[in-house]
Formats: structure tokens, sequence, C-alpha cells
């Protein structure tokens, strides 16, 4: 079997192009922060209001952990309040473009300056704000939301690292396989026969019996690639990092957005012809029926999102919080029992990762399967 690579690099372009622009503007969820807004308490002049008690500390450790940031937060240490870890570029476009480190912003705590201007992070929404020397945020009194001005972000966040990662690495490992088929006679040699398996099993077990003989090679491209994105990124949200791409909603819906247009515009006659005329039904029910199967086609792209989101942030949420049980029980039976059930959590998240990509993939390729599946039916017969 050989692979080629250029569908991969040119859909590998597109996922690098288009899912950090997805996310520059919404960097952090607004939920998860009203959450950890008692943790975090009150900015004052640009400065947060430390926690001070340990289940207030948790749950803020747990809001940043699943939530996208400006920086790499590796450790803390609380006598020093000294922070380790790695910054990341802030480029904002504010009458010109700003490029400036995330060290500036020292973890949410000072002001940035960058030529003569000020911003601040906003620790509700975690967004960048246009502000004054003494990091003055002020808010609306109806919605309490802030209204200062907020530049348009374009900042590399963990996140937007995080996918050049998994698209660096993606392109790397399968370059490395195309070529090994090439040289070796269709044999995988290195780091590709790792791969190799998954790379048939998508072939014959998804891609196949869900799209069919004919048509499956044209999607074999994406359906590859959108199975080891997701399944590295859901793996990066293992780590001690902090990375949490696929538990974040913009992440989910720029997949599904590419899943719902590749649908939608390699479709044939007879998909749409089941929308909006659906064959061996009555006229005055086509009519009725026609707007529901219609919803139904942004439904599936919708449902794909929400599956992949929902699974990894819960799944992030549930085994940061019982790791905490750990430092509240304070004693070695609670603390003993938590970290028991967090590494067998941790195990159970593995098979996520896994789980969640097969699904994300095998729906998808069930989309492009209806899409340009070939009805043979009597008019009396409906499909």
């Amino acid at each position: 079997m050989v692979i080629s690579n250029k569908p991969l690099r040119f859909i590998l372009a597109a996922l690098v192009a288009c899912l950090p622009l997805m996310s520059f503007s919404n960097t952090e969820k607004d939920s998860a922060h009203v959450q950890t807004e008692e943790a975090h308490g009150a900015v004052s002049e640009g400065h947060h209001a430390e926690p001070t008690d340990v289940k207030s500390k948790i749950k803020a450790f747990i809001g940043h952990h699943v939530l996208d940031s400006h920086d790499f937060t590796l450790t803390q240490d609380d006598e020093t309040g000294k922070y380790y870890g790695f910054p990341l570029p802030v480029i904002i476009w504010d009458n010109g473009l700003q490029i400036f480190s995330s060290s500036k912003f020292n973890h949410g705590h000072s002001v940035a300056e960058s030529n003569g201007n000020y911003y601040v992070i906003n620790h509700h929404d975690g967004k960048i704000y246009k502000t004054d020397a003494e990091g003055t945020i002020t808010e609306d009194e109806a919605t309490g939301h802030p209204t200062n001005v907020r530049p348009l972000d374009f900042s590399i966040t963990k996140t937007v690292v995080s996918i050049f990662a998994a698209a660096l690495l993606m392109f790397w490992l399968f370059s490395s396989l195309a070529k090994s088929y090439a040289k070796n006679g269709g044999i995988a040699s290195g780091i590709g026969r790792i791969f190799e398996p998954l790379v048939v099993y998508i072939r014959d077990e998804v891609a196949i019996p869900n799209i069919g003989e004919k048509h499956y090679k044209k999607y074999m491209s994406y359906l590859l690639t959108i199975f080891f994105f997701v399944l590295f990124l859901n793996i990066f949200g293992l780590t001690p990092l902090g990375i949490n791409a696929t538990g974040n909603l913009t992440i989910t819906f720029s997949l599904a957005i590419l899943t719902f247009l590749i649908t939608n515009l390699t479709a044939n006659k007879n998909y749409w012809g089941h929308i909006f005329w659906m064959p061996g039904v009555p006229k005055p029910m086509r009519i009725i029926l026609a707007p529901i199967e219609l919803l139904g086609v942004f439904i599936k792209p919708f449902s794909l999102m929400i599956r992949l989101y929902a699974n990894i942030f819960a799944g992030h949420i549930v085994l940061m919080s019982i790791i905490g049980l750990m430092f509240i029980f304070k004693s070695w039976i609670g603390s003993s029992l938590s970290f028991g059930l967090s590494f067998v959590l941790s195990i159970l998240e593995i098979l996520v990762a896994f789980l969640q990509a097969y699904i994300f993939t095998m729906l998808s390729a069930l989309y492009f399967g209806s899409a340009v599946e070939e009805h043979h039916h009597e008019e009396g017969a409906h499909h």
C-alpha cells in the first residue's frame, strides 16, 4: 500500500491555517472563568488577589489547567510566588502590530507596555484589553463585561503551539512512512511501522465499509489526518503541560466545519434529493419533512463538535478534581485512594483519547458515505 502524501500535505496546511485563526479570538472559556473567579479574587489595577485556602487554590489550578493561556506554567513556589515555565509571544493589532513577550503580564499580575500602549489580561474572560498605566478595567453595570477596547488578538497561545506541534509531527511521521513505502517496495520501515496498523485499520474498517470501494480513496487523506490530529492533541492533553486543545470549543468547531464542508461540497444529487424531495414519501409530507432534513445537515457537525469537546473537557475536570482530593484529605487513606483512582482514570483517559479520535473519524466517514451513496430504488420504496 502506497500513501500519497500530497493530499495529506494539503489537508495539514488547511488545518494549520484554519485552526489557529479560529482559536485566536477565543482563548478562554467564559463559563470556566466564572467558576474560578472566587479563587482568583477581584482585580484591582491589573492585579489578582491570590487564593488562600486549599480548595480555592485547587479550583484555580483546575481552571488554569483546562483553559488556554499565553504562557506555559509548569509549577509555582508558594513561598516566593515565583512561577516556573516559559512565556509565549503576544501578537495583537492595535493601530499597528504589537508584538511582545507574555512575560510582561507576569501571569496576569502586571500591566504590559508596548510602544506606549498598555494592556492587561482580564481574569474574568482571560482576554487582553487595552488599559492605562494603572491597569484600570471599567465594567458595564448591567452586564458586568469590560468596556475597555479589546484589540484583535493573534497571540501564539498554548493551544496554538499544540496545533503546530501536532501538525509538524504528523507531517514528519507520514512523510517518512510514504517515503519508506516508495523506497522498500511497499514495506514500511522505521517509526512509521508503529502507525501502519492504524492507517490500515482506518482504511479497511472505517473508510471502505462506510464510504465504499468506489469513492473512499478521495477521502482517505482527510480521514487519516483528522484521526491522528485529534489523537495527538488528546495525548498532548494528558501531559503536565496543561494543554487542552480538543477541550476547546473553537477547535472542535473548526474540525466539525471541515467535515461539514467536505460532506456538502462533494455530495451528489441523490444526497440532496433525499433531503429536499424524498422518494417514496407522499408529496405533502415531502414539503413538511424537507426543512427537518435540512436542519439535520447542520445538526450532524454540531453533534461532532459537542461530543469531542464535552468528553475531553469533562475528563480533564474529573481527573484534576480527584487529584486535588489528595491535598484536601491530608491522610494516607484518602490520599492513597485518590491516587489509585486518578491513576485508573489516567489509563481510562488514554483509552478515551483513542476512542474519541476513532468516533470523530467514523462519523465523518459515515457522513461522507451518505453524501456519495448511489441510491437504486423504485419510486415506491424509500431507501
